[in-house]
């Protein structure tokens, strides 16, 4: 039993390997010019073994998304269930700015191929929809009222998801100061809508 654990911690740090490796040939050559032979020949493995986890070079790409959603949806679900609305957004915010500075080209990577490649755009669609989720709670908590109509919470939060996705995307090419500013904006927007914005 202890060199069976042994094996899968090994098969988790290489398939880690693999997924640093893709992350940083997406910023050397790009998606389109990046192959499996690239990925194994930077991760010092066979393409066997690449092909021993992922099935093709798109696959890599979905888990490397998978993986940097799951720690965006990680980092804001706890402040997403806060009672506290104005807090919840601030901490949401400030841990999404994070992400995105460390993995903005994976996320603009993920939106890029989120059309055309079926599980990426599946695995965004779903992310996306948490997000939603969390942002309807938070307006809710703050007063807004629930319900199907434009002016309610929960067609507020899906506009309000897909513009912080779209200003991070946009606003991440350019500088963290440019990011961080774009972040602000949003921040501001979102307690607007909650009915909770400073003069």
């Amino acid at each position: 039993m202890p060199g069976r654990r042994a094996g899968e911690r090994k098969g988790d740090l290489r398939e880690r390997l693999i997924l640093d490796t893709c992350e940083a040939l997406l910023a050397e050559i790009g998606y389109e010019a990046m192959t499996v032979g690239h990925i194994a020949e930077g991760a010092g493995i066979t393409r066997g073994a690449v092909y021993f986890y992922f099935g093709s070079k798109q696959e890599v790409v979905t888990a490397l998304v998978a993986r940097s959603v799951a720690h965006l949806w990680e980092r804001s679900r706890i402040a997403a269930e806060s009672d506290e609305p104005r807090q919840a957004i601030a901490v949401a915010m400030d841990r999404t700015v994070e992400l995105w500075n460390a993995h903005g080209l994976v996320m603009r990577t993920a939106i890029d191929l989120s059309l055309t490649v079926p599980e990426i755009g599946a695995l965004w669609n779903q992310t996306a929809d948490l997000f939603i989720a969390a942002i309807t709670a938070v307006l809710e908590t703050a007063g807004v009222p629930s319900g199907n109509e434009p002016t309610q919470a929960p067609a507020m939060a899906r506009s309000l998801c897909w513009m912080i996705e779209r200003t991070f995307y946009h606003a991440s090419q350019q500088s963290p100061e440019t990011l961080q500013h774009a972040a602000s904006t949003c921040e501001h927007i979102w307690l607007t809508t909650a009915g909770l914005a400073r003069e």
